[in-house]
């Protein structure tokens, strides 16, 4: 076994957090989770395993399996990644595709779909990914798992990595811009002014 790795039979902690509470001592640091009802099992075995590695984990829903929209909850953990309230993110959902375009609507927020520990190792090390997305009908809890520790361990590479992480902020920085003149433009002349009616013609 790869020294550091999970266990079989790991303590699994408290799986039932209160709405938006943190559990865990936070030595590891403090990981944001949220999920939608698909991925409400599967948050919970990942908010349970993450405490029992020394994170803090603030649990921001759901809470129950009742049918709820994703898009307001991966977003609202990204933002708290992107303003310092937390480590990393996770965000989980029933494919985990939705989940990721969601928080990826964030400025700043670089979230990442995994599948599989190589993702999750190349999300974190050549992306800097700083969100995990996870498909609780397409990944297994234990694969899950190992997929959430490798993402959680693996620290970005920096380097050449560097200037393409930049490169993604300058593209948020001009989709910003082009947003803000947009809201911003005055109309065209005549854009609001419906046409002239057709003159009639000569009669026949």
């Amino acid at each position: 076994m790869t020294p550091g790795r999970r266990r079989p039979g790991t303590p699994a902690g408290d799986g039932n957090a209160a709405a938006g509470s943190v559990t865990g001592q936070g030595s590891a640091g403090e990981v944001v989770i949220g999920s939608d009802h698909a991925g409400f099992v599967l948050k919970q075995a990942v908010a349970a395993y993450l405490g029992g590695l020394g994170y803090a984990v603030s649990d921001i829903g759901t809470f129950s399996e009742e049918p709820v929209d994703y898009p307001p909850i991966c977003a609202a953990v990204a933002r708290r990644i992107v303003g310092g309230e937390g480590t990393l993110g996770v965000v989980i959902g029933g494919s985990g595709q939705g989940e990721a375009i969601a928080a990826n609507k964030v400025r700043g927020a670089r979230a990442a779909l995994c599948h599989d520990e190589y993702t999750a190792r190349l999300a974190r090390r050549h992306n800097d990914a700083n969100v995990l997305s996870l498909g609780a009908r397409v990944v297994a809890t234990e694969l899950a798992l190992d997929i959430v520790d490798v993402f959680v361990r693996t620290p970005f590479d920096g380097g050449r990595h560097v200037a393409r992480i930049a490169e993604l902020a300058v593209i948020e920085e001009e989709e910003a811009a082009a947003a803000g003149g947009r809201s911003g433009e005055e109309p065209s002349p005549g854009a609001d002014t419906p046409p002239a009616p057709a003159e009639a013609g000569p009669p026949t």
